[in-house]
């Protein structure tokens, strides 16, 4: 911009499901969503032709946010109770109860069940996403031993030939393993302590395996390698899946231990004067994650501060949630430098995007804030802890100041937020043309939630 024009407004962030790793569409959207697609519906039209809003519901005792959780219950509640356990929260005993509480027998969680005390039968849609999101906020809050032994149990018991998982196993498209959920549940297994890496699927593969086979390598376009896909059979780079993927492919989940700003490591694209990587064991990984941070760094915008969406039709706007989960993936690498500037542009623009999407997305914030050693307590002026606090039952205590009161407060309580349908359901369209509509059949929002 010319140094005499006049400021333009700031850009609008994209609407983008605060859950990433959850925003793979239920099945029950897929035939509306395949038919949006086709008609290339941007993306107000495809909010607009989306399912109609549901009648309004007397939301469970303990559940975070205000929309309806059809499709998003389980991981943003598991997402929220995370990140304030990471800053130091303790959640109000109602509000993990309710997490607990939609186990289904055989270990598995769906997104949402309106009746816990009902058995889940054929007919639930367990979700390994869901899972693998109740599994790490169950093991960190502690006292679930039981509960996360038999989640991880039912994690096992879906996986892959191909050591891989998809959101869900056995339903129309869920034949397929992909990278988000691939990711999510190595990152379960890592939080309980196990090694991904031991968690065999019946031809010896393994997760790991499996996981950093969606990256386009050495004999992708130039501009591609090191990016991950979502699925194989619709191979192309995916911002979503590389994020989720590169913190899986170094053994971390959610949280992301900040390891400070003095630990940069420099962001280098995929090593291919020596024809790649190999093998999928620590170093390879490492290398790999390497590859991906440097893909995803070079989709930045020209001023290195965020993701654009791939939404069609209309100019690209801003990607908060893929920005956001960017940064906790190029912290993990310990690329701390590289993370700053689109650090930088969180602070100043995304809190009017978690106010609009709610507890996952406040979440998710959070998170990147912890991975790189920032107060999400003062987040470009933003209290992001009261705010996520105040979008569910009152915290049975702190063990750091959090503000119970005040505007952020305020907002969150406002917010129609909550990683409901709406938001959710606009980035699954969206991302079919790049992901494929088995992006949309298979699965988080997401979006996804997703945070």
């Amino acid at each position: 911009m010319a140094p005499t024009a006049p400021p333009a407004p700031a850009p609008q962030p994209q609407p983008h499901s605060a859950a990433p790793r959850a925003r793979r569409a239920a099945t029950a959207l897929a035939a509306v969503a395949t038919a949006a697609v086709l008609a290339g519906a941007a993306a107000p039209a495809a909010h607009a032709a989306g399912p109609a809003a549901p009648p309004q519901q007397k939301l469970p005792k303990g559940l975070y946010g205000s929309a309806d959780p059809q499709y998003d219950g389980v991981w943003r509640q598991s997402l929220a109770l995370l990140a304030q356990h990471t800053v130091g929260v303790r959640p109000a005993a109602s509000a993990v109860d309710w997490l607990a509480g939609q186990q289904c027998a055989d270990g598995a969680f769906a997104a949402f069940r309106a009746d816990p005390g009902k058995a889940c039968d054929a007919g639930t849609m367990r979700d390994t996403n869901q899972t693998a999101a109740a599994v790490q906020a169950l093991t960190a809050l502690g006292g679930h031993g039981d509960a996360v032994q038999k989640a991880v149990g039912w994690l096992k018991s879906v996986q892959h030939a191909d050591g891989g998982w998809s959101s869900m196993p056995g339903g129309e498209g869920g034949a397929e393993s992909d990278a988000n959920s691939t990711a999510v549940v190595i990152g379960a297994l890592a939080a309980t302590g196990a090694k991904p890496e031991s968690v065999t699927a019946k031809g010896g593969r393994t997760p790991y395996g499996a996981l950093l086979g969606f990256q386009l390598g050495c004999d992708a376009k130039e501009a591609e390698r090191g990016a991950f896909t979502f699925q194989l059979k619709n191979a192309a780079p995916n911002a979503d899946a590389t994020a989720a993927a590169i913190t899986a492919a170094l053994g971390k989940g959610f949280v992301v231990a900040p390891a400070g700003k003095d630990a940069d490591q420099p962001v280098k694209a995929l090593d291919c004067a020596k024809g790649g990587v190999s093998g999928s064991g620590a170093d390879a990984r490492a290398a790999v994650a390497d590859g991906g941070a440097g893909w995803l760094v070079g989709q930045l915008d020209a001023g290195g501060q965020h993701l654009r969406s791939a939404m069609p039709g209309a100019e690209q706007q801003p990607d908060v949630g893929n920005t956001a989960d960017a940064v906790v993936a190029l912290a993990a690498g310990g690329h701390a430098a590289a993370a700053q500037k689109p650090l930088g542009w969180l602070e100043k623009n995304a809190a009017g995007w978690a106010k609009q999407h709610g507890p996952a997305a406040y979440a998710q914030l959070i998170l990147a804030a912890h991975a790189t050693g920032t107060d999400p307590r003062s987040f470009g002026g933003a209290d992001l802890v009261a705010a996520l606090n105040a979008t569910g039952p009152e915290p049975a205590g702190s063990s750091a100041p959090s503000p119970a009161s005040g505007q952020n407060a305020k907002d969150a309580k406002d917010a129609d937020g909550g990683g409901g349908i709406g938001p959710w359901w606009i980035i699954g369209v969206g991302l079919a043309i790049g992901a494929g509509i088995g992006f949309l059949i298979s699965g988080r929002n997401k979006n996804k939630t997703g945070l």
